[in-house]
């Protein structure tokens, strides 16, 4: 079992904390408001009232403990920027802060903030993914443009090895993982000799270019 804090139970954080305790996490939710905290407060193992704009208030929560703390503020930027700057100071090993915009973002990096998120932002990308490259289920952006797809194979992969595509050769892609259905299992890193079948899942990595030219074939 993990632990978490989350700083801030307005809609965002609510979903997090509730998400995060649903799936047998240890969470601590946090907000200076009682209405939220009473919202959050049967979806999370403990809920505190408390203003830890305060470093000494953030003090005695013991959040030097958790496996990452989660600062959802509002959007009022002031907050999150003394939060993040108390809990770089308290030792905090994770700090993931939702930022209201590309400046606020670089502030809270300088302050000590390890991961940054803009969630309206990061699902704008995952809605225009879905609806552009139908055939692409799920993806985690990477660094320089790459990124990790789970992928539905085109109908002209099906009954081919992974040796007959040469994927990496004509796309420069990279087919690191299978899920199979029939059988159900997860193969990792599949051998050359591999044969993908219609009821397949393809993890690929690549560029995004390069990935939205698999879901062009047919």
């Amino acid at each position: 079992m993990k632990r978490f804090a989350v700083i801030g139970a307005g809609s965002f954080g609510y979903y997090v904390a509730k998400a995060l305790y649903e799936n047998k996490n240890e969470v601590i939710a946090i907000d200076r408001s009682k209405e939220r905290i009473q919202a959050i407060e049967p979806h999370c193992t403990s809920a505190i009232v408390q203003d830890v704009t305060d470093m000494a208030a953030l003090k005695g929560l013991g959040l030097e403990e958790m496996d990452a703390v989660i600062v959802s503020t509002g959007a009022n930027i002031k907050p999150s920027i003394l939060i993040c700057f108390h809990l770089s100071r308290l030792g905090i090993r994770r700090i993931i802060v939702k930022a209201e915009d590309d400046d606020h973002g670089e502030i809270l990096k300088e302050l000590g903030a390890t991961e940054i998120i803009r969630p309206g932002m990061d699902m704008a990308q995952r809605l225009a993914l879905k609806l552009t490259s139908p055939n692409i289920l799920e993806f985690l952006p990477l660094e320089e443009d790459y990124t990790i797809a789970q992928v539905d194979p085109p109908t002209s992969f099906i009954g081919k090895t992974l040796k007959d595509l040469n994927l990496r050769k004509r796309y420069e892609v990279y087919i690191i993982a299978v899920k199979e259905l029939v059988p159900e299992r997860f193969r990792m890193v599949p051998d050359a000799d591999f044969t993908i079948k219609d009821s397949d899942v393809l993890v690929m990595l690549g560029r995004d270019g390069d990935l939205k030219k698999i879901k062009e074939l047919k």
